[in-house]
Parts: structure tokens; sequence; C-alpha cells
């Protein structure tokens, strides 16, 4: 699993731990300084040590669309109230899904019952 994991703060910071025991080299924002950082910082982050951004926040998203960018991928989740082991496992799924899609650039939005993947640069 050579996946590697920014979480963004509305992720439950426990979240990377079980993620890490899980074999993903995950942070989470609030862990390297970043729990304020603004999202473009945290792009900027993700890209540098390529990793995929997980966030529950449609910014991130836009701003991709915005510079036509072609990475980091991002994974936005969009059901509440998911507990951290919850959201883990959910996460790990959708990452065995959608491996290929996220090593090439894409951003990937998940439902209840619908995972929608766009490959990066978003026209």
């Amino acid at each position: 699993m050579g996946m590697k994991l920014l979480l963004d703060q509305g992720a439950p910071r426990s979240m990377a731990v079980i993620l890490r025991r899980s074999g993903f080299d995950t942070v989470h924002t609030g862990e390297i300084g970043m729990a304020e950082a603004a999202d473009v910082e945290i792009l900027h982050r993700a890209a540098t040590e390529q990793r995929v951004v997980v966030t529950l926040d449609a910014d991130f998203h836009a701003h991709l669309a915005l510079t036509q960018a072609s990475h980091p991928s991002v994974i936005r989740v969009r059901i509440e109230g998911l507990r951290a082991p919850e959201f883990a496992a959910l996460l790990q799924g959708v990452i065995m899904q959608c491996t290929h899609d996220l090593e090439a650039g894409a951003v990937v939005s998940v439902q209840e019952h619908q995972i929608r993947i766009r490959r990066l640069p978003l026209s």
C-alpha cells in the first residue's frame, strides 16, 4: 500500500493513527501545524509530498478546477457524522477501488451509495 494521505482538519485526527496501523503513510493537518492552513497551502503540501488529500470540504475540488492542476488527487467524503473507525474503513475501500485513478490524478467524491471519479485536470 504505497498511497500517502494528508487528512484535512475535518477528518478525525485519530483516523490518521488507524490508517497508519493499516499501513498507509498518513498525516493529519493538525499533526503538522496546518490546522489553520488555507486550502491552497494544503494542496501545495500534498502535491509536494505526493499525498492524496482527504477532506469533507468542496473547496478543494473548486480550486483544482480553477487552476487546472493535474495533482494532487483529492478524496471528498460527503457523508456526515462518521466516526474515525468507520471513516477509515470507508476510505480504505475507496482507495482500493480508485487506486489507479488516484495515482494518475483525480478527484473522488464519496456519497452514501455512490463514488464519482473525475480525472485531473478538471475542465
